[in-house]
């Protein structure tokens, strides 16, 4: 038996619920409601509430907000609401249910470990397998003066994971696997590989029972997370403890034990559509709260959902309220909890004004962009949606960086060896100005990837050339059928040494041209080792060993692992791979030589521009500074070896740092262990990219002789040291 608390009036702001020594203020905005009641739970999976508080509206109601002071309730007690209001009409689209129990969008945590998503899309009382929320204190915490990170942009090298996946399988060996500490065990070996941010694909509180039927029978659930019901709450799957309502701190653990390490933390986010689907889906909160504001709902039937993400539903992202509803939470994380910086999911939905019409200037997206309190955090949009709308290169503001989806598909079509893709390819890698130049925008608008969490991993895109998606149970209808992959000779696994040969030299391929790019590189966790899905090109609903990273091929594809390190390391030396400004071709005073010369089959010839078979190029990026080391580069992706000359660059000797076709160790050579070429020529095989070093002829004279033997005692990168 609980006590029953006194109440006093309460105040309508914050929303949520906040916790002082005198108890806790609940705050809940609700334009149509005309009964609210507050329900009060002992523990997370309490049945029935042990006092419920109908809410007076002459004393607890100012303009939208209800509210309620429960004196002496103590933090980490467990609540939720119950709204009334009109009936549901063509003209309201008004959804209120006064037996459904919402959970507050507003919660700082959230249990689901009752929740059961079928009895939340039936009307009537869903009480006893309900989500709840908690109150939370988030007041008592030890920052250790930490806060977010400014690293440039260009210095920028992100590097896509799952929470969940990266640590859940036995061979990662950690205390928690699949959780937030889980991840921070493994920051060491982050560290080790060089990134200098995480991206986390979502994180806020999704429902993992938001799959289709046929997905659902095979005991499967939403894996990925694109289904947030709670924006301000941390997931509780990825807590160790979530039932005692440690969302809050252990995500601030993460994000002070990653700023330590000083690496950032990007949030992959979910603002354009929620878990509560369409007219036939669950209640869940702003159904059930907000009415039909929060939603695009059809100008004659407000009963009907528009749905341009393809999950049912589309956030009003710009309706007064929802925009502030939108910019507050993600201010929230920046200022309470630490972020560096997010992804916005399918963000072009984010421009669709409320009759579902594309704006020139979304409030909500101009909003996020001039926030003093995300001034310094970076903001990329996935710049497009479900329904067509396509706008790399075109998305509202000038600070957003964008996932530059024709990098991928540019950079795919090259590598499996397509003809008349090389001028693209030379564009993409030089940083996309035909994309960004002319708004006066910069390389690092342009996100540069391969490959995402969303189709093949980097392994499956040279070992299959059609996507093997039957586990999901749809009858390998789900994802995307336009790859762009290559399988080298065989669909799937092979024993075949030379089709496994090439293989991993298009995987060092990838790597190698991903990060010689201008722009801000982004890789997908596990490629840096070959992890393999087997084909399935839209693991969302695989929470499981397909999905989940297996360290043990860390170890057994070390080569790669390696190689991809000292990648990072080759960038890192190179500030002309980092430029914040476009190439020019302009001569440089201090060299005597361009920002960067493209040439043909010889030095100084121009490229055949207009040759549709070539699949070669080659160029050479001048150093920012007169010390700097210039960069020769050549991408070979013909099926012919290549006899090239490199070009001359006077006082300076060129080394070999990068072949793509030679075996560990000497595919890739450390400053320290480069040996200079006797003679300007070199033969590039077919398939492959090379990168030369050069270094000033006075420091090469005064080289030791012992400067080049440590040649033949390199070792491959290992995951203990």
């Amino acid at each position: 038996m609980h006590k029953k608390y006194t109440l006093r009036t309460g105040s309508p702001y914050p929303h949520g619920a906040q916790v002082s020594e005198e108890g806790v203020n609940f705050s809940i905005s609700s334009r149509h409601a005309t009964q609210v009641e507050l329900l009060l739970f002992a523990h997370h999976d309490s049945p029935q509430p042990f006092q419920s508080i109908l809410l007076d509206k002459s004393k607890h109601h100012t303009f939208f907000s209800w509210h309620v002071f429960v004196e002496n309730l103590p933090a980490g007690t467990w609540y939720g609401w119950r709204i009334d209001g009109p009936s549901l009409t063509r003209e309201s689209g008004l959804r209120f249910d006064k037996e459904k129990l919402l959970v507050d969008p507003w919660a700082r945590a959230v249990s689901n470990k009752i929740w059961q998503r079928g009895a939340a899309c039936l009307p009537g009382d869903n009480t006893h397998c309900a989500m709840r929320a908690a109150a939370v204190d988030e007041s008592e915490y030890d920052w250790e003066d930490d806060t977010p990170l400014a690293i440039r942009s260009e210095k920028a090298i992100i590097y896509e994971l799952h929470v969940g996946g990266f640590t859940r399988h036995p061979s990662a060996k950690v205390k928690h696997p699949g959780t937030f500490a889980g991840l921070i065990e493994k920051i060491p070996y982050l560290q080790q590989l060089g990134i200098t941010h995480v991206e986390l694909l979502p994180v806020m509180a999704f429902d993992e029972q938001d799959v289709p039927p046929h997905t659902a029978e095979l005991n499967l659930h939403n894996y990925w997370g694109y289904s947030t019901h709670s924006f301000f709450s941390p997931h509780p799957g990825y807590c160790v403890s979530p039932q005692q309502a440690s969302h809050i701190r252990e995500f601030r653990d993460l994000v002070k034990a990653l700023h330590k390490a000083g690496i950032g933390i990007i949030m992959d986010v979910v603002f354009n559509h929620t878990s509560e689907a369409g007219a036939e889906g669950p209640v869940i909160n702003f159904k059930g709260i907000t009415g039909n504001s929060f939603y695009l709902t059809d100008k004659f039937d407000k009963r009907i959902f528009h749905d341009y993400t393809g999950c049912g539903n589309t956030v009003n992202a710009n309706h007064p309220l929802v925009s502030n509803f939108i910019i507050s939470c993600l201010e929230y994380w920046v200022r309470e909890m630490h972020v560096d910086g997010f992804r916005f999911d399918l963000a072009s939905a984010l421009a669709r004004g409320e009759d579902g019409h594309v704006m020139q200037d979304p409030p909500v997206v101009w909003g996020i962009e001039l926030s003093q309190q995300l001034a310094k955090t970076k903001l990329i949009a996935e710049a497009w949606d479900a329904s067509g709308l396509y706008q790399v290169g075109n998305f509202p503001g000038y600070r957003w960086g964008e996932w530059n989806g024709m990098y991928r598909d540019a950079i795919r079509r090259f590598l499996r060896g397509d003809h008349g893709v090389a001028n693209e390819v030379a564009t993409r890698i030089c940083g996309s100005s035909d994309l960004y130049q002319h708004q006066g925008r910069l390389p690092i608008s342009g996100i540069n990837f391969i490959t995402c969490h969303d189709g093949f991993t980097l392994n499956d895109l040279f070992s299959y050339n059609h996507k093997h998606n039957a586990a999901n149970g749809e009858s390998n209808r789900d994802g995307c059928n336009n790859n762009l992959s290559y399988n080298c000779g065989a669909e799937g696994p092979t024993a075949n040494a030379a089709i496994k040969a090439l293989r991993h030299k298009q995987a060092k391929n990838a790597f190698a041209i991903l990060l010689m790019s201008h722009g801000v590189p982004m890789l997908l966790a596990g490629d840096e080792f070959l992890h393999s899905q087997q084909g399935n090109n839209n693991c969302y609903c695989q929470d499981n060993e397909l999905s989940w990273l297996n360290w043990a091929d860390s170890k057994q594809n070390a080569d790669i692992l390696r190689f991809v390190q000292q990648m990072i390391q080759l960038r890192k030396r190179h500030a002309s791979l980092m430029r914040r400004n476009f190439l020019t071709g302009a001569i440089l005073e201090h060299r005597g030589i361009a920002d960067i010369t493209w040439h043909g089959l010889e030095p100084d010839q121009p490229p055949d521009w207009n040759n549709s078979d070539n699949r070669f190029l080659a160029y050479t990026l001048a150093g920012i500074n007169a010390e700097d080391a210039d960069l020769h580069v050549v991408m070979n992706m013909s099926d012919d070896k290549l006899n090239l000359h490199l070009p001359s660059i006077k006082d300076r000797t060129w080394c070999l740092a990068v072949d793509t076709s030679l075996k560990a160790p000497h595919d890739i050579i450390p400053t320290e262990l480069q040996k200079p070429l006797k003679k300007p020529l070199y033969s590039i095989d077919s398939h492959s990219v090379v990168v030369f070093e050069n270094i000033e002829n006075h420091l090469l004279s005064n080289a030791s002789p012992s400067f080049f033997s440590k040649l033949t005692h390199m070792k491959l990168f290992d995951l203990n040291e």
